[in-house]
């Protein structure tokens, strides 16, 4: 397989990143924009919440994306379950993950999760028993890729309504 790595947002992939990758346009309902995450990883970070962005690259060439999180406040959780936050609150948290549409099904959303998972288990902001994310519910393609890596559907914190996404666990 080719080369895929993680590499930091800088100066010199962050334009590829931000405004070249795009997701298939039936998928775009599934995750937010690679710009929206970027100003989101802004404000978390000057909030005193960790955000970690990465690219996702091939042979140095950014395809995808994904950004970790860590130490999000209550304030990030309002209307949510007391004993969700509690799970989620000094966990990691990936964020966000997308791969190129032009890259998909090639295995290498595979490569980059396992890596982001690898990472996460260094323990970069603390130590931490959870890994969690949460995805449409539709989106087939993510829950059988999480799943394969042990997330556990969490639905008693689902509510179901218009805009909610499945959260799902995974014990580090």
């Amino acid at each position: 397989m080719d080369n895929i790595t993680l590499e930091k947002i800088t100066y010199k992939n962050y334009i590829e990143t931000i405004w070249r990758l795009k997701v298939k346009r039936c998928q775009k309902d599934f995750v937010a924009s690679n710009n929206n995450s970027l100003a989101e990883a802004y404000v978390a970070i000057t909030n005193g919440c960790v955000a970690l962005p990465f690219a996702i690259c091939k042979n140095n060439k950014p395809i995808g994306f994904l950004m970790i999180g860590y130490g999000m406040s209550e304030d990030d959780f309002e209307g949510e379950d007391s004993a969700f936050i509690e799970m989620v609150k000094k966990s990691y948290c990936l964020w966000r993950f997308m791969i190129d549409k032009r890259y998909q099904g090639k295995g290498y959303g595979k490569k980059a999760m396992e890596l982001a998972l690898d990472y996460i288990r260094t323990f970069p902001c603390g130590k931490a028993d959870i890994c969690w994310l949460s995805y449409e519910p539709e989106n087939e393609v993510a829950k059988k890729l999480y799943a394969s890596f042990g997330f556990i559907e969490q639905p008693q914190f689902y509510k179901g309504g218009e805009g909610e996404e499945m959260p799902a666990f995974l014990k580090l």
